[in-house]
């Protein structure tokens, strides 16, 4: 039986609207209004995204990276690449080593600076996304002194900064090595030490992270003193919180509720584009047995899909329609061609296929958070014979169980983390990477060949052959590059949404401010 969008969502909002009852705190209660500022956040916090070893390879952690801790290296507004924890840093000629020379002053929250050692040992602890890559790649971390550090890579590398240096991985975000051999990688989560803007205070599991500014930060002392960010999963309960003012920022508002926010006085609705990609991955392709091993089935799900009407639906027509799980302004795109709308000629190829009255497809799991583009997709399914079922899950469970592989029939997958074609290839389509249930070896051997490959052209083209075989082979249902809804109140003067380019969330927080009473 298929689930409805009020179905999933009504047990969250009435256990979420109880938790905002109990445990939100408005700015009058916490203290001076402008001195804390409320993020109505649209997932449950999780301690796993305390701890930049274990990214995940998609920007749900970033939101709170950026306000506990700090890279060597990180986006910033107006650069790509900025000088962060690092004050300056440079590549050999045969471009096989990278010499980091370390910000003096840069302490983490207790007081410890921030040494060539930490940036060696959090390096050598990260297990995230891409860290097999990464580890394969690197042939040592050597400390020069307390303040420069050298990656030896065992070849020529062009893509270590991208892999390093932006939020296509957490492996350039910096932990204390002192701290965390004292309380454990465990102890670490519940009380966590960074170097970022802001330091830690409390957390309540999925329902509220409480953070002060950390007054000592090298990039200037934050406006804002207290972040609080809330777990609201449901959007109605989302946009409500903001609407009374009990929160300064609501992320993903969609659909009506979008509309809504967009005409309700003293709220602003901001959209934002970034490198988000949602589709559909046919976990089976590669069991003989199943339906979804025929190609003529994946297609017909890709003709089956309404893509337009579902960005109307759920994004007010912001988004982007692709035929690709690579976003369209990463570097090495290839525009594959966008599925029609066609569900006659999709029952026609499950016809010839041999299922002329359908068959069942099995388990659709997705992000609680995008479930409706979820189940939009089942009822389009259902529509031409493929009889599939919504699961929905938790975002944190959802990624853990995709990352363990337990999934079957079909996954919602999604990734809105930095990058390019070839870090999105390795977490999403090449062997070993950490979504990864199932290759091809042509696409294997390119991907391997374009990583060896030092020339931008050749090793384009390496890259464009292997998304035009993910197209060919209908590897997947590529859906849309969703636009994030956001929106803020009448107490916000500078949201930080949209200040670093291709980013979801506010960021940097040092620069986030509120209107003066």
């Amino acid at each position: 039986m298929m689930i409805s969008g009020q179905i999933v969502r009504r047990g969250a909002l009435v256990f979420v609207a109880l938790l905002v009852g109990v445990f939100s705190v408005s700015p009058v209660e916490a203290g001076a209004p402008e001195r804390q500022m409320t993020w109505a956040v649209h997932v449950q916090l999780t301690p796993t995204w305390f701890d930049p070893a274990e990214t995940p390879g998609v920007a749900t952690a970033f939101m709170v990276y950026y306000a506990l801790h700090d890279a060597l290296v990180k986006p910033l507004p107006g650069k790509a690449l900025a000088p962060s924890l690092a004050e300056s840093w440079s590549t050999s000629a045969d471009g096989t080593s990278y010499e980091f020379v370390l910000r003096k002053g840069a302490k983490f929250h207790n007081g410890d600076p921030v040494t060539a050692e930490d940036v060696k040992f959090s390096f050598e602890r990260y297990k995230g996304v891409a860290g097999k890559t990464l580890k394969e790649r690197v042939a040592a971390v050597e400390i020069l002194d307390v303040q420069r550090v050298r990656f030896r890579l065992k070849q020529p590398w062009p893509d270590f900064m991208t892999f390093f240096g932006t939020p296509a991985t957490g492996a350039g975000w910096i932990v204390p090595k002192k701290y965390i051999e004292k309380v454990g990688d465990d102890g670490f989560k519940r009380a966590p030490v960074g170097a970022g803007p802001y330091r830690f205070v409390s957390f309540n599991p999925g329902v509220e992270l409480v953070l002060e500014a950390f007054e000592p930060y090298w990039r200037k002392a934050p406006s804002v003193k207290r972040l609080v960010f809330l777990s609201i999963p449901d959007d109605a309960t989302r946009l409500a919180s903001l609407k009374r003012g009990e929160t300064d920022v609501a992320y993903s508002i969609r659909g009506v509720l979008a509309e809504e926010l967009r005409r309700s006085p003293g709220l602003t609705l901001k959209p934002t584009h970034i490198p988000f990609a949602v589709w559909y991955v046919f976990l089976d392709q590669w069991d003989p047995k199943s339906p979804w091993a025929d190609k003529r089935v994946r297609v017909a799900a890709n003709l089956a899909i309404d893509r337009q009407a579902i960005n109307q639906a759920e994004t007010l027509g912001f988004s982007k329609i692709t035929g690709s799980v690579i976003p369209q302004d990463f570097e090495f795109f290839w525009r594959a061609p966008a599925y029609p709308y066609d569900p006659q000629r999709a029952k026609r190829l499950l016809a010839e296929a041999g299922y002329p009255n359908g068959f069942d497809g099995g388990e659709i799991s997705a992000d609680l958070v995008y479930a409706s583009f979820a189940e939009a997709t089942v009822n389009s399914l259902r529509a031409v014979g493929i009889r599939a079922r919504l699961r929905p899950m938790e975002r944190a469970a959802f990624f853990k169980e995709y990352q363990e592989k337990k999934f079957k029939q079909i996954v919602q997958s999604q990734s809105a983390a930095f990058g390019n074609a070839a870090t999105r290839v390795e977490a999403f389509v090449a062997a070993g990477g950490l979504y990864v249930y199932g290759t091809y070896p042509d696409i294997d051997g390119l991907f391997q060949d374009q990583q060896r490959e030092l020339d931008r052209g050749r090793r384009e083209a390496m890259l464009h052959r292997i998304q035009q075989l993910m197209h060919d082979k209908a590897m997947f249902a590529p859906l849309m590059e969703p636009a994030f809804l956001n929106g803020y109140g009448p107490r916000v003067a500078e949201s930080g949404l949209g200040l670093i380019v291709n980013y979801a969330y506010s960021a940097p927080y040092e620069d986030v401010t509120l209107k003066r009473p």
